[in-house]
């Protein structure tokens, strides 16, 4: 994920904006913040996924397990 520092600083925006609201500058860094860890979290978790290797491809089907 991100450094604890850019993640430390996400809450901090966070916990200010209930608080007390955002300057426009805080606001635009928090967007900027909350973008990076969202596109950092769909890396790490696309490299899980393309990790994962199916053993059987029949062992699931709708003919075994109907709704």
């Amino acid at each position: 994920m991100l450094d604890k520092v850019k993640l430390d600083r996400i809450n901090e925006l966070a916990n200010k904006k209930k608080k007390a609201g955002l300057t426009a500058e805080e606001a635009a860094e928090q967007q900027q913040l909350r973008q990076a860890y969202i596109e950092r979290f769909r890396e790490v978790f696309r490299a899980q996924l393309d990790q994962i290797e199916v053993v059987d491809g029949d062992a699931v089907t709708d003919e075994k397990f109907p709704n």
